[in-house]
Protein backbone atom coordinates (compact mmCIF):
# COMPACT_ATOMS: atom_id res chain seq x y z
CA UNK A 1 0.00 0.00 0.00
CA UNK A 2 1.80 2.92 -0.98
CA UNK A 3 -0.49 5.81 0.06
CA UNK A 4 -2.99 4.99 2.91
CA UNK A 5 -7.13 3.99 2.21
CA UNK A 6 -7.92 5.42 6.30
CA UNK A 7 -10.86 7.52 5.12
CA UNK A 8 -11.50 6.90 1.49
CA UNK A 9 -14.77 5.60 0.22
CA UNK A 10 -14.06 1.97 -1.12
CA UNK A 11 -14.41 1.27 -4.67
CA UNK A 12 -17.15 -0.24 -6.37
CA UNK A 13 -17.56 -3.84 -6.79
CA UNK A 14 -19.60 -6.78 -7.61
CA UNK A 15 -18.97 -10.24 -7.05
CA UNK A 16 -20.39 -13.39 -5.43
CA UNK A 17 -20.40 -15.06 -2.68
CA UNK A 18 -21.09 -18.43 -0.83
CA UNK A 19 -23.56 -17.18 1.98
CA UNK A 20 -26.28 -19.88 3.83
CA UNK A 21 -25.89 -22.35 1.43
CA UNK A 22 -26.89 -20.24 -1.69
CA UNK A 23 -24.61 -18.12 -4.38
CA UNK A 24 -25.20 -14.25 -3.85
CA UNK A 25 -24.09 -11.13 -5.45
CA UNK A 26 -22.68 -9.13 -3.34
CA UNK A 27 -21.67 -5.07 -3.96
CA UNK A 28 -20.63 -1.94 -2.35
CA UNK A 29 -24.29 -1.08 -2.22
CA UNK A 30 -24.76 -3.94 0.52
CA UNK A 31 -22.62 -2.34 2.84
CA UNK A 32 -23.85 1.53 2.03
CA UNK A 33 -25.71 2.55 6.22
CA UNK A 34 -24.05 0.00 8.19
CA UNK A 35 -20.58 -1.01 9.32
CA UNK A 36 -18.78 -3.64 7.60
CA UNK A 37 -15.78 -5.70 7.85
CA UNK A 38 -13.89 -6.96 4.90
CA UNK A 39 -11.70 -9.53 6.41
CA UNK A 40 -9.18 -10.94 3.08
CA UNK A 41 -6.92 -14.19 3.89
CA UNK A 42 -4.58 -15.81 1.39
CA UNK A 43 -6.62 -19.28 0.31
CA UNK A 44 -9.56 -21.62 1.51
CA UNK A 45 -8.18 -25.30 2.33
CA UNK A 46 -4.77 -23.58 4.20
CA UNK A 47 -3.97 -23.57 8.14
CA UNK A 48 -4.01 -20.36 9.28
CA UNK A 49 -7.13 -19.36 7.74
CA UNK A 50 -9.58 -21.94 9.13
CA UNK A 51 -8.75 -21.00 12.86
CA UNK A 52 -9.07 -16.83 11.98
CA UNK A 53 -12.61 -17.22 10.38
CA UNK A 54 -13.49 -19.83 12.84
CA UNK A 55 -12.74 -17.19 15.21
CA UNK A 56 -14.46 -14.98 13.55
CA UNK A 57 -17.73 -17.12 13.13
CA UNK A 58 -17.72 -17.52 16.88
CA UNK A 59 -17.26 -14.07 17.64
CA UNK A 60 -20.20 -13.47 14.94
CA UNK A 61 -23.22 -12.96 16.97
CA UNK A 62 -21.71 -10.13 18.79
CA UNK A 63 -20.87 -8.29 15.58
CA UNK A 64 -24.53 -8.48 14.18
CA UNK A 65 -25.67 -6.72 17.74
CA UNK A 66 -23.51 -4.11 17.11
CA UNK A 67 -25.06 -4.02 13.32
CA UNK A 68 -21.77 -5.32 11.44
CA UNK A 69 -21.74 -7.20 8.41
CA UNK A 70 -18.19 -9.35 7.82
CA UNK A 71 -17.11 -10.30 4.89
CA UNK A 72 -14.44 -13.14 3.80
CA UNK A 73 -12.72 -12.69 0.94
CA UNK A 74 -9.96 -14.40 -0.61
CA UNK A 75 -9.21 -14.66 -4.22
CA UNK A 76 -10.43 -18.64 -4.75
CA UNK A 77 -14.30 -18.74 -6.29
CA UNK A 78 -17.93 -19.01 -4.38
CA UNK A 79 -17.36 -23.02 -5.42
CA UNK A 80 -13.86 -23.51 -3.68
CA UNK A 81 -15.58 -21.71 -0.84
CA UNK A 82 -18.72 -23.45 -0.77
CA UNK A 83 -16.95 -26.76 -0.83
CA UNK A 84 -14.62 -25.77 1.90
CA UNK A 85 -17.58 -24.97 3.70
CA UNK A 86 -18.98 -28.55 3.29
CA UNK A 87 -16.12 -30.12 3.78
CA UNK A 88 -14.86 -28.37 7.24
CA UNK A 89 -16.80 -28.52 10.51
CA UNK A 90 -14.46 -24.84 11.42
CA UNK A 91 -15.54 -23.31 8.17
CA UNK A 92 -19.02 -24.80 8.52
CA UNK A 93 -20.41 -22.82 11.45
CA UNK A 94 -19.73 -19.75 9.37
CA UNK A 95 -22.76 -17.94 8.84
CA UNK A 96 -21.16 -14.73 7.16
CA UNK A 97 -21.16 -14.38 3.97
CA UNK A 98 -17.58 -15.95 1.88
CA UNK A 99 -16.56 -13.37 -1.14
CA UNK A 100 -14.62 -14.88 -4.24
CA UNK A 101 -12.45 -12.85 -5.71
CA UNK A 102 -10.93 -14.90 -8.28
CA UNK A 103 -10.52 -11.46 -10.37
CA UNK A 104 -8.74 -9.85 -7.90
CA UNK A 105 -10.67 -6.85 -8.21
CA UNK A 106 -11.39 -6.64 -4.70
CA UNK A 107 -8.13 -7.68 -3.51
CA UNK A 108 -6.44 -4.46 -5.91
CA UNK A 109 -9.22 -2.22 -4.08
CA UNK A 110 -8.22 -2.87 -0.75
CA UNK A 111 -4.72 -3.15 -1.90
CA UNK A 112 -4.05 -6.22 -0.48
CA UNK A 113 -3.17 -8.16 -3.32
CA UNK A 114 0.19 -10.20 -3.41
CA UNK A 115 0.30 -10.11 -7.37
CA UNK A 116 3.03 -12.87 -8.00
CA UNK A 117 1.41 -15.44 -6.16
CA UNK A 118 -2.03 -14.29 -6.78
CA UNK A 119 -3.71 -13.93 -3.45
CA UNK A 120 -4.47 -11.57 -0.60
CA UNK A 121 -2.87 -10.31 2.00
CA UNK A 122 -4.05 -11.03 5.87
CA UNK A 123 -5.84 -7.53 5.65
CA UNK A 124 -8.88 -6.45 7.81
CA UNK A 125 -10.78 -3.16 6.81
CA UNK A 126 -13.55 -1.57 9.06
CA UNK A 127 -15.73 0.80 6.78
CA UNK A 128 -18.07 2.95 7.97
CA UNK A 129 -21.65 3.64 7.17
CA UNK A 130 -20.85 5.77 4.69
CA UNK A 131 -18.66 3.67 2.73
CA UNK A 132 -15.08 4.93 4.30
CA UNK A 133 -12.38 3.04 5.17
CA UNK A 134 -11.58 3.94 9.30
CA UNK A 135 -9.68 0.99 10.36
CA UNK A 136 -6.66 -1.17 8.53
CA UNK A 137 -4.76 -3.85 9.49
CA UNK A 138 -2.85 -6.15 7.72
CA UNK A 139 -0.79 -8.99 9.33
CA UNK A 140 2.36 -11.23 7.56
CA UNK A 141 0.63 -14.64 6.21
CA UNK A 142 2.08 -16.45 9.65
CA UNK A 143 0.60 -14.69 11.75
CA UNK A 144 -3.40 -15.15 12.62
CA UNK A 145 -5.73 -12.15 13.97
CA UNK A 146 -8.07 -12.15 17.24
CA UNK A 147 -11.61 -11.32 16.68
CA UNK A 148 -12.08 -10.02 19.83
CA UNK A 149 -9.38 -7.50 19.58
CA UNK A 150 -11.11 -6.73 16.32
CA UNK A 151 -14.70 -6.32 18.39
CA UNK A 152 -12.88 -4.08 20.18
CA UNK A 153 -11.69 -1.66 17.72
CA UNK A 154 -15.12 -1.95 15.90
CA UNK A 155 -16.76 -0.84 19.19
CA UNK A 156 -14.50 1.96 19.08
CA UNK A 157 -15.01 3.31 15.96
CA UNK A 158 -18.73 3.35 16.70
CA UNK A 159 -18.10 5.25 19.76
CA UNK A 160 -15.58 7.81 18.12
CA UNK A 161 -18.35 8.23 15.03
CA UNK A 162 -21.50 9.07 17.35
CA UNK A 163 -19.37 11.08 19.96
CA UNK A 164 -17.70 14.33 17.86
CA UNK A 165 -14.91 15.89 19.53
CA UNK A 166 -13.80 12.26 22.04
CA UNK A 167 -11.70 9.98 21.39
CA UNK A 168 -10.61 6.22 22.83
CA UNK A 169 -7.22 5.76 24.25
CA UNK A 170 -5.25 2.80 24.23
CA UNK A 171 -7.01 -0.60 24.94
CA UNK A 172 -9.94 1.57 25.30
CA UNK A 173 -12.58 -1.25 26.12
CA UNK A 174 -16.67 -0.28 26.08
CA UNK A 175 -18.03 1.76 29.15
CA UNK A 176 -14.61 2.95 29.84
CA UNK A 177 -13.57 7.19 30.01
CA UNK A 178 -12.54 8.50 26.85
CA UNK A 179 -10.52 11.87 26.38
CA UNK A 180 -11.69 14.80 24.62
CA UNK A 181 -8.58 16.23 23.06
CA UNK A 182 -7.49 19.77 23.44
CA UNK A 183 -4.76 21.96 24.84
CA UNK A 184 -5.15 21.33 28.56
CA UNK A 185 -4.20 17.90 27.67
CA UNK A 186 -0.93 18.56 26.07
CA UNK A 187 1.47 17.11 27.74
CA UNK A 188 -0.34 15.93 30.69
CA UNK A 189 -0.94 12.21 29.29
Amino acid sequence: MSASLINTEIKPFKATAFHNGKFVEVSDADTKGKWSVFFFYPADFTFVCPTELGDLADNYAEFQKLGVEIYGVSTDTHFTHKAWHDTSETIGKIKYPLIGDPTHLLSRNFGVLIEEAGLAERGTFVVDPAGKIQIIEVNAGGIGRNAEELLRKVKAAQYVASHPGEVCPAKWKEGEATLAPSLDLVGKI
